[in-house]
């Protein structure tokens, strides 16, 4: 009979402990440690659960260590083949994570039927076969090559992966699955850690490699323990406003590529449909020059994205002016409004000020600062900023325009859309001349744009 004991893990960081205790080591947050039931019938925890795969290894010597070319897995995909580095590595496993209803198991469907030289085994805990293949024929594309499978033991799905050797395996999700070694239930933080290792050894044993799908919690993270997060080797969030139709694919982590790739899609009748060109879904209608309205030049990893920034400046009526920020960090906004009171002369401590990034995007670089200034101004000043000029700088405490990274690919993205004037700083490395047509206005501080500008 197996040897069956209790313990206690954290819910937020997955810490475990023989008892009960108010706050944990780990994490230090309070009152997060649950009882779950355990079993140590497999006494060896790293021993492979699926013993025809196993094989035996030995330390080799740096030196002897034969590197050989990654061949990758190309999909018909061109925004997942960018966020995973170039396509899909052999023996790697994905860990991709979204809100319910996002659209995860949609775009992983659509990949494995994309992939038609592929033997690819689709095994689902949440829906039936009948219910895959209804969204399969929806999306209207053909693959006898894919195989679907509901379960949720990972023993069965091992004895599956034996019997038809498969090239890909996609598991939804991870937190539905058990494994016939720990009693507590599917989703726990021991289930959910014992299941996400004998994946990855599955991988790594059998060059097979896997995606997950994981659920989030309620404050947006990947349910589970952290160590989920690092045995596999790439993390994806798949995220989007429910009022928009486009979705965003971002890499967290990523051990075979850049970690700050950005993939768009499209959400439609049929699927999901890469958008190659996501300027044009995130500036919008831009026929009329407004107040508050200014244009920023960024990256997302190696592609460059033209954003709207609005902004709106009133006076506050209810005492304590507010701050808010939809998409842009609201501690950085308070940074910006103090340079521009302070550098600036710009009497913003009695006003109000709303920002927001168009299309339901986030945003974390810092090159956008100078539109978020320019929109400010505009607004508080209640002057239009013309609708083809675009702004792509940092701006310091001190009021001065500070360079930014790969700014000839953010000058030629706004180029190529149409604008005729960009505003940088002047202490960026001095740009070949006439390699753009698009006029260049070099700025060192603040004090310097508003004239430039109105």
């Amino acid at each position: 009979m197996a040897k069956i004991k209790k313990a206690f893990f954290c819910t937020n960081c997955g810490n475990e402990s023989t008892k009960w205790i108010g706050r944990c080591p780990g994490c230090n947050e309070w009152n997060t440690y649950v009882e779950e039931i355990i079993s140590k019938e497999n006494s060896n925890p790293n021993q492979s659960t699926f013993k025809d795969f196993s094989v035996k290894t030995k330390p080799v010597k740096l030196t002897e260590v034969k590197q050989n070319d990654i061949s990758r897995f190309y999909s018909d995909d061109p925004e997942f083949n960018r966020v995973l580095g170039g396509g899909i590595v052999p023996g790697s496993i994905v860990l991709i994570g979204g809100e319910p209803g996002i659209g995860k198991s949609t775009l992983l469907l659509q990949i494995a039927l994309s992939l038609k030289d592929l033997k690819i085994l689709y095994v689902s805990g949440e829906e039936s076969v009948e219910q895959i293949k209804m969204r399969a024929d929806r999306i209207n594309v053909k693959n006898d090559s894919l195989y679907l499978y509901s379960e949720t033991c990972t023993q069965t799905i091992f004895e599956q992966v034996k019997a038809i050797e498969p090239n890909l395996i996609i598991i939804d999700s991870v937190q539905t699955v058990y494994s016939q070694h720990i009693l507590s239930a599917s989703g726990s933080i021991s289930q959910v850690r014992e299941c996400a290792g004998e994946f990855q050894r599955l991988a790594k044993e059998t060059n097979i490699p896997v995606i997950l799908i994981g659920h989030i919690n309620k404050e947006g993270e990947i349910a589970g323990p952290k160590l989920l997060e690092h045995i596999v080797d790439t993390v994806l969030q798949f995220e989007g406003d429910r009022n928009y139709t486009h979705r965003l694919l971002r890499t967290i982590k990523n051990r075979f590529g850049s970690a700050l790739e950005l993939g768009v899609y499209e959400m439609k009748s049929h699927g999901l449909q890469p958008v190659i060109n996501p300027s044009d879904i995130l500036l919008g209608n831009r026929d009329e020059a407004l107040s508050g309205v200014a244009i920023a030049s960024t990256m997302e990893g190696m592609r460059p994205l033209m954003i709207e920034v609005q902004a709106l400046v009133a006076n506050a009526v209810y005492g304590n002016p507010q701050r808010s920020s939809i998409g842009f960090d609201t501690r950085r906004l308070n940074m910006l409004l103090a340079i521009l009171e302070k550098r600036g002369g710009f009497q913003l401590s009695n006003k109000d000020v709303f920002l927001n990034l168009a299309g339901g995007i986030k945003v974390s670089d810092p090159a956008l600062d100078l539109a978020v200034l320019a929109a400010i101004i505009s607004s508080y000043k209640d002057e239009e900023i013309s609708n083809n000029t675009a702004f792509c700088a940092e701006v310091g405490l001190s009021g001065e325009i500070r360079a930014v990274s790969r700014i000839e690919q953010r000058i030629a993205e706004a180029e190529k859309l149409g604008f005729d004037k960009i505003f940088i700083s002047r202490y960026n490395a001095k740009l070949p001349k006439n390699k753009f047509s698009i006029k260049i206005v070099e700025v060192g501080k603040i004090s310097e744009i508003y004239g430039d500008l109105f």
